[in-house]
């Protein structure tokens, strides 16, 4: 399907859902790169930003606020509680859910890893302006919501 309104058909440098896909591909291998001496994946990075950002989050909450099946969500902490990184305490009002919290290891490794991913973030998106760059997170950020 083309653009509305039009009987073109999609092409590799105009149908904005492989557009989409293939800047995130190159987005989650370049921080993949990037995360390689700290052992950590584009996933655990994001696990760590929203335990950061959000403080302690059962598994659920942050399946749901990534996007993440349960499953992956238990693996990916099991990764960075092996790692020291994050450690599940007990949910204050509900002895059946634990929260997810940073280390002070998971703190320091987060610091790190958004400096790298900062550098990433400049590099993959160095054909833009800061006002383009601007534009564009903000429509991503309607897309995703």
């Amino acid at each position: 399907m083309g653009k509305p309104g039009t009987s073109e058909r999609p092409t590799l440098t105009s149908d904005a859902g492989f557009l989409l896909a293939r800047a995130g591909g190159k987005a989650i291998r370049s921080l993949n790169r990037a995360l390689e001496p700290y052992r950590l994946r584009s996933r655990h990075y994001t696990v760590l930003m929203a335990v950061s950002e959000r403080g302690g989050l059962s598994q659920r909450e942050l399946g749901e606020l990534l996007g993440i099946d349960p499953s992956a969500v238990v693996a990916l902490i099991d990764d960075l509680s092996a790692a020291g990184f994050v450690r599940r305490d007990p949910h204050p009002e509900d002895r059946r859910t634990r929260l997810v919290m940073l280390t002070d290891a998971g703190r320091d490794a987060f610091t790190q890893a958004t400096e790298l991913a900062a550098r990433m973030e400049d590099d993959l998106l160095a054909p833009l302006t800061p006002e383009e760059r601007g534009t564009l997170v903000d429509l991503l950020r309607r897309i995703t919501r």
